[in-house]
């Protein structure tokens, strides 16, 4: 898989947008993974249903933390440090961790069923807009030659 994901990355603009969707599904599952055994083994301790205060600060959290992940991907898909030909994974890689806050904060809050689901509709949200700007961070990673001229 990681063969396929370098392969990829090397390709036509169309083969490195998968690539870059293939490493942000990767990122995602592996931050995410440990999220709903750890959930469903503290749901086992019977904690008590959170309150509307505790589940707006969570939501709260996520977004906010969600909103700083996505600010370090895009500083990461334009940043000159980064060569080139990394600034598109490197950002993939970041913006994953945006729904995943939001989905181990939902796995943490399945005493609560309302606070779980609109932390992961929340990880939803993150992850269709961090798939959508997957295109404009591979254009990043590309040769400034083979750009259209504006």
């Amino acid at each position: 898989m990681l063969t396929r994901l370098g392969a990829a990355l090397r390709g036509t603009p169309a083969e490195r947008v998968a690539g870059l969707r293939l490493a942000l599904r990767l990122a995602f599952l592996i931050l995410a993974a440990p999220g709903l055994p750890l959930g469903l083994l503290y749901l086992l301790t019977r904690p008590a249903p959170l309150g509307l205060p505790v589940t707006a600060a969570l939501v709260l959290t996520a977004v906010l933390l969600g909103l700083g992940t996505l600010w370090l991907a895009r500083r990461a898909a334009v940043s000159p440090q980064i060569p080139r030909e990394q600034r598109g994974l490197s950002a993939a890689i970041q913006g994953a961790s945006a729904p995943a806050v939001a989905f181990l904060l939902g796995c943490a809050s399945l005493s609560s069923w309302p606070a779980a689901l609109l932390l992961w509709g929340l990880a939803v949200a993150f992850y269709a807009f961090v798939w959508q700007q997957l295109p404009a961070w591979a254009a990043q990673g590309k040769d400034p030659k083979d750009r259209p001229e504006r």
